[in-house]
């Protein structure tokens, strides 16, 4: 086979250049102010570094030419060892650079900072006095996005919509893992974390419909865990909520629970009505019967332990969000009968023989000794239950 002119080789390469024109890169595209101003913070620091960068590279492709062995009318100075203005070239430009990325980055990291509130729109109008922001509560779950509005009194699956120029504050946890909550278009990642509340703050300036996503690796369904985000008009956010009003169905605990187990794929949802204590008690992680929530264990850390009720709390304190078995208990072992009764004695004050050996090595592995301070009723020598101290008052 005759072999194709070079220039006609290089020709090949032209359609595969042509694909990468269709990419759609909305890191550098967005549509949200937030997102648009840490675009911006990526194209200034990647212009100061490759003012270092560029030269580098030219000088050393220059100097690999230039003092090749073969050209004999390069200057050859083997003793030369020192240039005071060559030095001041070299270390200045790096210092003067390395300063204003960390002036940049100083400000960026408080302006960007997701939990600030916004104090702008865009880039020329800022926020009008009597705006109202649109507060959007979301659970990451197994292997899906739950999206609560509570000033709406309605919630979605895997579908998200807010108004354009409105600012959206965001409320973010999970129900069992870590996820990471990411619209591109939009802003930064925000992790999703179970037990914790993280925020963030953001703006969407154009209509359209946007892909969002998790962002970090959580299982078997983490590939499909997708979402759209659908920026309207007012207009058009009014008549999407009145469709998820007259089409949905009701949110409450039991259909909460239903929900969260684990799915693949899981198609779009209307809720039109949601339990309004339901996602504080995903936060707290206690939407299941008979859980004590985790802001009412702080409090009872806070108020000095539990005594005697510590026995009768820690099965309460057990969760296993996947129910892998189809029951509750602590990594997917069978709960005890006695669970959610609230019958101290079915709780023994001292463990069997197993249950003692394993508390002492607990006291004997490195990191395990809490240097004498226990919580009330809990002898940490030997792993009994003991009452708590009487006061008088």
């Amino acid at each position: 086979m005759q072999k194709l002119p070079k220039f006609s080789r290089h020709l090949l390469i032209l359609p595969l250049l042509l694909t990468l024109a269709g990419c759609n890169l909305v890191v550098m595209s967005p549509s949200g102010d937030i997102a648009m101003q840490q675009r911006d913070l990526i194209v200034v620091s990647t212009v100061l570094m490759l003012l270092i960068i560029v030269p580098v590279i030219f000088l050393t492709l220059f100097f690999a030419w230039r003092y090749r062995r073969s050209n004999t009318a390069a200057t050859y100075d083997p003793e030369w060892h020192h240039s005071t203005r060559l030095e001041v070239v070299i270390w200045s430009a790096p210092l003067a650079i390395i300063i204003a990325l960390g002036a940049i980055t100083w400000i960026s990291t408080h302006k960007l900072d997701p939990f600030r509130p916004l104090d702008r729109i865009d880039a020329e109008r800022s926020i009008p006095a009597d705006t109202k922001p649109l507060t959007v509560q979301v659970v990451a779950l197994d292997w899906k996005w739950l999206f609560f509005y509570p000033d709406l009194g309605i919630a979605t699956v895997n579908e998200l919509a807010a108004p354009v120029d409105v600012p959206i504050n965001f409320e973010i946890t999970s129900s069992s893992v870590m996820n990471s909550f990411y619209v591109p278009a939009l802003a930064g990642q925000i992790y999703a974390m179970p037990g914790m509340q993280t925020k963030l703050h953001a703006v969407i300036n154009k209509e359209g419909v946007y892909d969002g996503f998790s962002a970090n690796y959580s299982g078997a369904g983490f590939s499909h865990m997708r979402f759209k985000f659908h920026g309207f008009n007012q207009q058009g956010f009014d008549a999407w909520v009145a469709q998820v009003k007259s089409q949905g169905t009701a949110l409450n605990r039991d259909t909460y629970l239903k929900l969260e187990r684990p799915s693949e794929r899981e198609p779009v949802r209307y809720f039109a009505s949601a339990d309004k204590d339901l996602f504080n008690a995903i936060l707290n992680m206690c939407a299941a019967p008979g859980k004590m929530c985790m802001n009412e264990m702080m409090h009872i850390d806070m108020m000095g332990g539990g005594g005697k009720e510590s026995a009768e709390n820690r099965e309460k304190l057990k969760y296993d969000d996947r129910h892998a078995d189809g029951n509750e208990g602590a990594h997917g072992a069978a709960a005890p009968a006695t669970e959610g009764q609230g019958n101290t004695e079915a709780v023994p004050a001292a463990g069997n023989a197993s249950d003692a050996g394993q508390a002492d090595d607990m006291q004997n592995m490195p990191g395990m000794q809490h240097d004498g301070h226990s919580m009330p009723g809990m002898n940490q020598s030997t792993g009994e239950t003991t009452p708590a101290p009487q006061t008088n008052n």
